[in-house]
């Protein structure tokens, strides 16, 4: 009987001590409850919100999801510190921690944060697009993915190449597809002897006869420079982007059989050497 009486004490006992530790902390648990189902509607609701912001502005898929993904993950983080400390538990060791490893993860990733960082700069200020015919980092090629960390490059003899980002942001770009039209640059040599009139007149005359040379702007013929063994003619036509290669190569070709049946010639590098007999 004695047995019976101390145990319904001590259950009296521990009955009223988490009664009271309840009505103590009750407080905090709602508050704390309110905090996080408020914090986690809001975070949602800003995830939809990026999300929609980042399809307006055509931002890659891949990157747009990443980086929603990154600020979620902050904002879920920073929730968690508040509700823990909203419940008393001291959040100064969280906190710490949280920083050693964010340091930890940037040291070992610093390469790879680097070419995200660039692999962002360029979604953002887009000097070239998927499609484009760029040249970057020594090589040449058509943009054919925009990723988190690379760009990748097709060339003309269907090569792949991966250029990290943070190199290519950091680098000279030459997009030659930005404009709608290029000018093709050619230097024609003729010899000293050839009339500089006439072969001006064939090479123009070439160019206006061309299809995919474009009447405005003019294609131009100029005197580039008189050099050791041949006359340098600047021979500059224009014609749009998806017609350049084409183009270029027809008016080299034309040029060069024009300028064989109106008796122009086009010297080889050469040398005199005289030998003198003692």
């Amino acid at each position: 009987m004695d047995l019976i009486t101390v145990n319904a004490d001590l259950v009296t006992n521990y009955w009223d001590y988490f009664t009271k530790t309840l009505m103590e902390y009750s407080p905090r648990l709602i508050s704390a409850a309110i905090i996080f189902f408020i914090g986690w509607t809001v975070i949602k609701l800003i995830k939809k919100l990026i999300m929609s912001v980042m399809v307006k502005r055509e931002m890659e898929p891949t990157l747009s999801k990443f980086l929603a993904d990154i600020l979620i993950w902050t904002l879920k983080i920073l929730l968690f510190v508040t509700v823990i400390s909203r419940l008393g538990v001291e959040n100064s060791s969280f906190v710490a921690i949280i920083g050693a490893a964010g340091l930890a993860i940037g040291l070992s990733l610093q390469g790879s944060l680097a070419n995200f960082a660039g692999g962002v700069l360029i979604i953002m200020f887009k000097p070239f697009k998927v499609g484009d015919f760029i040249e970057a980092q020594g090589v040449m090629g058509t943009v054919k993915q925009i990723q988190i960390f690379v760009t990748q490059l097709s060339t003309t003899d269907n090569q792949t190449i991966f250029i990290p980002n943070g190199a290519l942001s950091n680098g000279t770009i030459i997009n030659y597809t930005f404009a709608t039209t290029r000018r093709a640059d050619l230097t024609i040599g003729i010899s000293y002897s050839s009339n500089i009139k006439l072969a001006k007149e064939l090479a123009l005359e070439v160019m206006l006869n061309h299809p995919k040379v474009l009447e405005d702007p003019k294609p131009i013929v100029l005197v580039r420079d008189l050099a050791d063994s041949s006359i340098d003619l600047a021979v500059r036509p224009w014609s749009k982007i998806e017609d350049f290669f084409e183009m270029r190569s027809d008016i080299l070709e034309q040029i060069k059989l024009k300028f064989d049946e109106n008796g122009i010639s086009i010297p080889f590098p050469q040398r005199d050497v005289h030998i003198k007999q003692s």
